[in-house]
């Protein structure tokens, strides 16, 4: 083993210099090996986080001690995370808010946008990902990913949101997509892309 080159150490996130109420971030998920994984990388870089596994309990935690910050599951156990979305943005008008979304959940992403949420990451996401939407400017657009998805799985969420959009009527969904009904019966029976 070489101890000539000591291990890099990350650079210090540019939240660590804020006061402690504008560091306070809440993680709601309902995964929780995830929830802990991530709650102990946004220490390391200068949050004081608190955690949540429901809707009920991301809502009391609001309640009790509107956040700065909040990651928040779109689908939780006992019900959507635009519940406590709705919550935090009457607790606290200028908190910064980032979903998380499973694949597949793209089109009830984009209403947690417009609920208020400033954007939304595909799970598992990485800290650094989480901490670039939390801190990016609202001026600016985010960076683009470092693994975008394939054009293959932008259509294949795309009809996946048409599909939920029509009740998922597969009759209705291929007339809206212009497509033959047993392409889309083909395309929906295969599982999504892996990226």
């Amino acid at each position: 083993m070489d101890d000539t080159h000591p291990p890099a150490m990350a650079a210090p996130s540019v939240i660590e210099g804020w006061p402690e109420s504008e560091r306070s971030l809440l993680l709601v998920d309902d995964d929780a090996p995830l929830c802990q994984r991530l709650a102990r990388a946004m220490e390391r870089r200068g949050f004081i986080v608190a955690t949540a596994d429901s809707v009920s309990s991301g809502i009391a935690a609001v309640s009790a001690n509107a956040p700065a910050f909040a990651v928040v599951d779109l689908r939780l156990a006992d019900g959507s995370g635009l519940e406590i979305v709705k919550a935090l943005r009457k607790a606290r008008p200028g908190a910064r808010i980032v979903m998380l979304t499973g694949y597949g959940n793209i089109a009830t992403a984009v209403a947690a946008v417009k609920a208020g949420a400033l954007d939304y990451l595909p799970k598992p996401a990485d800290a650094d990902a989480v901490e670039r939407a939390l801190l990016a400017s609202d001026a600016l657009l985010p960076p683009p990913p470092e693994d975008p998805m394939s054009a293959d799985r932008v259509r294949w969420e795309h009809i996946q949101r048409v599909y939920e959009q029509c009740d998922r009527n597969v009759s209705e969904t291929a007339r809206r997509l212009k497509m033959h009904r047993r392409t889309l019966q083909r395309i929906l029976g295969k599982h999504a892309p892996r990226n």
